[in-house]
């Protein structure tokens, strides 16, 4: 068996979230540019329990796999990355990002996180399917997902209302045997 590096590029890797995270985290839900793009919900602040409680029930999950995600050159945490929704019978699941401040982004570091969480997904979980939901407005993410061989499969018309305009939410999908294929 040859040796890789399962979580980590020359970038950045792919860690646990700690307690120590938290207050960051909860400080990435009091941006609403951050909030509107990784949630349909309203961008509400979260508290540090908030987010402690939501972590430490994805980590006891069964079927969700959170990684706070780090810069190699000082470990400082610029994003959070989450496999979950898993349907192991199945070998599918939900892939979800979100670079938490705006200096960190367009930077190439969505990138690297995605393609580590994907090698993960794929090669140490072995689904054969991940899927992800974006919204239209969300454009930088859209030719991310694009890049990395994401295919667009459906639409949820019109499913966000925000600032008086509706928005689509859109569905895309990327099978193990088309991952790295693109």
């Amino acid at each position: 068996m040859t040796s890789t590096a399962l979580l980590h590029d020359a970038t950045l890797r792919l860690a646990a979230v700690t307690p120590e995270d938290v207050p960051l985290i909860a400080r990435w839900y009091e941006d609403a540019d951050f909030m509107r793009r990784f949630d349909a919900s309203p961008a509400m602040p979260k508290t540090a329990v908030e987010v402690t409680k939501y972590i430490e029930e994805q980590q006891q999950s069964s079927t969700a796999f959170p990684f706070a995600v780090r810069l190699l050159e000082n470990d400082t945490l610029i994003g959070y990355l989450e496999v979950d929704g898993i349907l192991w019978n199945h070998g599918t699941a939900w892939i979800s990002l979100g670079i938490g401040e705006a200096v960190h982004r367009g930077r190439g570091y969505g990138h690297a996180a995605m393609t580590l969480g994907l090698d993960f997904a794929f090669g140490e979980l072995n689904l054969r399917r991940i899927q992800l939901t974006v919204f239209s407005y969300n454009t930088p993410a859209i030719s991310l997902y694009e890049r990395l061989g994401f295919r667009r499969e459906g639409v949820f018309r019109e499913f966000l209302h925000r600032d008086g305009e509706l928005h689509d939410m859109l569905l895309y999908g990327l099978l193990r045997r088309e991952w790295r294929t693109s």
